[in-house]
């Protein structure tokens, strides 16, 4: 082989490296990526089916009930409100009226089955996320009582 030829022979090589390597990569991401989702996005069932997402808000009052380690409990924007059940140790910052995250899966009966539970960690802070939310939805209660 001439000279040339083992240079663009190394030069495709290299390049289909790269395209291999960028496909796995992108793959993982997309395999670990979890979307924020609202209480009523879910109550429209703009959820992603079968997928990974996170759904954020206040822990409604009166919702949270023990059961051994599994915990059940409600997330709302203030429009609406999803069941949320949770089998582990809860952060010690959570709690009935304050800003919540749950990860994990929406169930066909419209139970949501956390993996994992976030809570606001000082006084003021909600995740922007569930800030926003709560925003909307009050926003959307103004606008519906007018």
């Amino acid at each position: 082989m001439k000279s040339r030829h083992k240079r663009i022979a190394l030069i495709g090589g290299g390049l289909a490296a790269i395209g291999l390597a960028a496909t796995l990569v992108l793959n993982a991401l997309n395999s670990n990526i979890a979307f924020f989702v609202t209480p009523t996005e879910v109550a429209q069932g703009k959820a992603p089916q079968g997928q990974i997402f996170r759904i954020g808000g206040m822990v409604k009052e009166g919702s949270i009930r023990r059961d051994n380690l599994t915990v059940h409990f409600a997330i709302t924007d203030t429009a609406t409100a999803v069941p949320v059940v949770y089998t582990g140790i809860l952060p010690d910052l959570f709690q009935e009226g304050k800003g919540a995250v749950a990860q994990g899966r929406i169930n066909p009966d419209g139970t949501f089955t956390a993996t994992e539970v976030l809570a606001k960690h000082d006084e003021n802070y909600m995740p922007p996320e569930a800030q926003h939310a709560v925003d909307q939805a009050q926003k959307a209660q103004k606008t519906l009582k007018q």
